[in-house]
């Protein structure tokens, strides 16, 4: 069977998601990952030497490493970015799966309905506004040019290997070593979490 090629395998959500199919799955995965500041090899465990597990350090911003990666495995699904040009049986099988948030949509009031598929973009932040136009180059590619797509919008995720920074494991760390625990804004911000083992499932 073709392999699965995993954009960003190496961060957070894309390190859980190779696990759980090292793990608990028969499928190979090729992990491609630039290796930046998020991306760490050691979060993706016992995955990292299983020998259905290839590594690529490379950037999806460099279309040949994206290029070479695509000819050497001939993936039959890309999950998370990049995505090239398929034909046959190959082209009708493959989906292009773009993982976004739902800080797209914007913020709740406390007595407002839960977002859902028809509510409207409103990005607060420049973080949200460049994943809505990430969002709306996948609907346009999809409307455009036929690509098989697929999108979803999860909330904040927390879990194992994030990286330290995030909320969760900084206030974690903090009251494990007695510092003062930050409050955002005006401390009445709402959030839905997500556990990452879930959301990789």
């Amino acid at each position: 069977m073709a392999p699965l090629l995993v954009t960003g395998a190496a961060g957070f959500i894309g390190s859980c998601l190779v696990r759980q199919l090292i793990a608990e799955t028969d499928e190979h995965v090729v992990s491609f990952d630039a290796l930046t500041y998020a991306g760490n090899p050691q979060s993706l465990g016992a995955a990292l030497n299983s020998d259905r597990h290839t590594l690529i350090r490379a950037d999806i911003r460099d279309a040949s490493a994206v290029r070479k990666a695509i000819e050497a495995h001939q993936p039959r699904a890309i999950l998370h970015l990049a995505a090239e040009s398929l034909s046959g049986p190959a082209r009708e099988a493959f989906r292009f799966h773009h993982i976004s948030t739902d800080e797209v949509f914007g913020s709740l009031a406390a007595d407002d309905p839960a977002f859902s598929e028809v509510t409207a973009y409103a990005p607060n932040s420049p973080y949200s506004a460049s994943k809505a136009g990430s969002d709306h180059l996948v609907r346009a590619w999809h409307h455009t040019y036929g690509l098989p797509t697929l999108m979803t919008n999860c909330s904040n995720n927390y879990g194992p290997y994030q990286f330290p920074e995030k909320l969760i494991p900084l206030m974690i760390a903090n009251a494990l070593t007695g510092k003062p625990l930050p409050v955002y804004g005006d401390g009445l911000n709402v959030r839905d979490w997500l556990y990452v083992d879930d959301h990789a499932r």
